[in-house]
């Protein structure tokens, strides 16, 4: 057993994910031992998942790579910090002055959003280097709802489920992919939670309460359907849409095509649960919608899909009251972003996802402006550079992410990749992407320095909160946290005012600047620090939309071109859409389910977890595994008109019988070698992974 005695216990949060969970890091002698749950943390409450269970083994991985490395005639060879400096800014310099600074694209993965440090100093390079182009995994997921909500409430506004009496997750299995949010549903079930889950799959939480097994690429269907019954049943909030909304006479008119007996035949849910829901929905008041992070994000109805999910919001009247959805006062934070004049590619067939409306909130005002999005969506990345059009794109840096797994369309992916001139990734294991890379710079872990912890604590989870994510260890090896290296690429290039700080106490106290708290506060207080909920602010500031309401009927989408209200399209590819293409692909593929022991496609490599989570499988109903005479464990090839793939077949009851599921991230049984970047949503770009057509078959 380890001897506690001599060791010192740090309380910092984890960066794994989105969660930003509490954790006690135990550290002896210099070297973490042990990692458990923070009891006091407002999020988790003590409990961690296996990932950061295991983040001794994920820190001291004989994997991980701890020095800069170049490839040299197919060979990786270990170099210094100084020659890996010197030879990327020489390219970057040549790449610029040749075909302009647009020539550089920059992707930031997952990391690159849970830690503000990765993605601020990615972002500040991007636009003190002068390339418009730049992509973040928020280009398939998330930044959509923010641009939907947006141009309905003029503002972000997201669930307050800690006082709702009804929650519908609505494409979304918490218990694995947020589990502390899993956990806080169970506690509220116990208090007498109503639960609606909308989901193709019968998930932990769907056995919990009222499962609607909806088919893929249709959620926007049955959100109009339940709003048919809930303004025709007089289940509105009238007093509330009648003072803060525009276009309700226009919604109320537009949802009379959408009767629960025609949407049934569109969604495979019944008109009599239909009408369960939105009754249920309707009078448990407050309730509150919690859409998945990349389910209803991932279709042709992308946009539309948030936009009526907050049209349900408002016209129940659940909006900015206890249980609801909330509009999260955040604590303000210095913005590194520097602007580009240039518009990035995909501007022009994209313009309503580029430019979206933001606002400076405070209690007393509230200021509107415009400005555009910093990311661009991933299906144009690989046509770009393929292409050369609308001008060549000769380098590539890497941060925080595994594009050449996790991107739609690998096998293009990997084609783009192989043509540009220079690419560089920073990370902490040699990844698929790595892999194909030219320098690869190896990147500490959160765990060895100091950052803003916390921030997506408030989007993700309603809270306003703050705390310092305490370093624990020293780097490991010559590995350098992501600020530092982005800083000294910039200086190297010549930008050293633009990149002045030296140290991790000097980035986090410039972030700390704007609003008011000092660093020395924020270290004394391990448990971090609160905003106080606000409830009723539009009664305060309004709405930051052209009228100051929230508008269900959206001029600004009607002048873009796109339908004003929500109105359901058809999947790309759907036995309704491509009838001839389903009788070759008769089933319905969703990819991408999230597993508990992995983020995306990290943590594979570690022998603990991957004794948890062995096999990448394929879950399919026992109905249909009988029709093709398969049995449970068996290798099986899935095949979309893209590409085909092997998988376990794992036989359950709890999926619906014309689907099947797969999970992303693996990159010996790649899902998105089944994918498409060509079949996206019109307004976003976002890829259709999620109601593809495929078949099985066995080997």
């Amino acid at each position: 057993m380890i001897n506690f005695t001599d060791t010192e216990i740090i309380k910092t949060d984890c960066a794994l994910c989105v969660n930003c969970c509490g954790i006690n890091a135990y550290v002896r002698n210099g070297r973490l031992t042990k990692i458990e749950g923070m009891q006091e943390h407002p999020v988790n409450r003590g409990a961690i998942c296996p990932k950061a269970e295991r983040l001794v083994e994920h820190v001291y991985s004989p994997d991980r790579l701890l020095y800069p490395m170049k490839k040299e005639e197919g060979e990786w060879k270990r170099i210094s910090w100084d020659e890996a400096m010197y030879g990327i800014t020489d390219k970057l310099q040549e790449i610029r002055d040749n075909y302009g600074a647009h020539a550089l694209a920059i992707i930031a993965g997952s990391v690159g959003v849970e830690r503000l440090e990765c993605a601020a100093f990615s972002q500040r390079f991007k636009g003190v280097f002068g390339t418009p182009n730049f992509f973040s995994v928020e280009s398939g997921c998330y930044v959509s709802r923010i641009v939907a909500r947006n141009i309905t409430f003029g503002r972000f506004i997201d669930h307050d489920f800690q006082n709702s009496r009804c929650i519908v997750l609505w494409g979304h299995n918490p218990h694995v992919s947020r589990f502390t949010l899993g956990n806080h549903i169970d506690r509220l079930l116990e208090k007498g939670l109503k639960l609606i889950v909308i989901d193709p799959r019968r998930t932990t939480a769907a056995k919990k309460g009222i499962h609607i097994p909806i088919r893929p690429g249709t959620d926007c269907a049955l959100a109009l359907a339940m709003l048919n019954v809930i303004i025709g049943e007089g289940l509105y909030d009238k007093e509330f849409v009648k003072e803060w909304t525009v276009g309700f006479d226009k919604l109320r008119e537009h949802v009379r095509q959408y009767s629960p007996e025609k949407v049934e035949e569109i969604t495979w849910v019944s008109a009599a649960d239909i009408k369960q829901i939105a009754r249920l929905y309707a009078s448990a008041r407050p309730a509150c919608i919690i859409q998945g992070f990349g389910s209803l994000d991932r279709q042709i109805n992308n946009i539309q899909n948030s936009r009526v999910l907050s049209i349900l919001q408002t016209v129940t009247g659940n909006i900015d009251i206890p249980g609801g959805w909330l509009t999260v006062q955040g604590y303000p934070i210095a913005d590194l972003r520097v602007p580009v004049e240039e518009n990035p590619i995909g501007v022009e067939k994209y313009p309503l996802f580029y430019k979206r409306y933001s606002i400076s909130l405070g209690v007393e005002e509230a200021e509107q402006k415009e400005r555009f999005a910093p990311y661009g969506p991933e299906t144009i990345f690989s046509d770009a550079v393929l292409t050369e059009k609308p001008y060549p794109i000769k380098g590539l840096i890497v941060c925080a992410g595994n594009p050449a797994v996790t991107y739609t369309d690998s096998k293009k992916f990997r084609q783009a990749i192989n043509k540009l001139d220079l690419v560089v990734v920073m990370d902490m294991f040699m990844t698929e992407t790595a892999e194909l890379a030219d320098y690869f710079l190896p990147a500490s872990s959160f765990l060895e320095a100091i950052g803003l912890g916390a921030l997506p604590v408030g989007a993700v989870h309603g809270i306003p909160y703050i705390m310092i994510r305490r370093k624990v260890i020293e780097p490991v090896g010559e590995s350098w946290p992501d600020w530092k290296i982005w800083a000294e690429l910039g200086r190297r290039l010549g930008f050293e005012k633009e990149f002045p700080w030296k140290t991790d106490e000097e980035v986090i106290e410039h972030f700390l600047e704007p609003c008011g708290v000092d660093l020395g506060l924020l270290m004394e207080n391990s448990r971090g620090i609160f905003l106080p909920k606000e409830y009723e602010v539009y009664k305060k500031i309004g709405f930051q939309t052209p009228s100051g309401k929230i508008e269900i009927f959206s001029e600004s989408m009607e002048k873009a071109g796109y339908d004003p209200l929500p109105t359901h399209q058809e999947p790309s590819q759907s036995p309704i859409s491509t009838p001839e293409l389903a009788e070759e692909y008769p089933l319905i593929l969703i990819t991408g389910a999230r597993i508990l022991e992995y983020i995306h496609s990290g943590l594979r490599s570690l022998p603990e977890i991957r004794h948890l989570y062995p096999y990448p499988i394929a879950e399919i109903h026992p109905s249909t595994a009988a029709q093709y005479e398969i049995v449970n464990g068996e290798i099986i090839i899935v095949e979309t008109k893209t590409g085909r793939v092997k998988f376990k077949a794992e036989v359950t009851e709890g999926i619906h019988q014309k689907v099947i599921s797969i999970p992303h991230g693996w990159a010996q049984a790649n899902v998105n070698l089944l994918t498409s970047d060509e079949v996206c949503d019109p307004i976003a770009g976002y890829p259709q992974d999620k109601a593809l057509l495929c078949r099985i078959r066995k080997i």
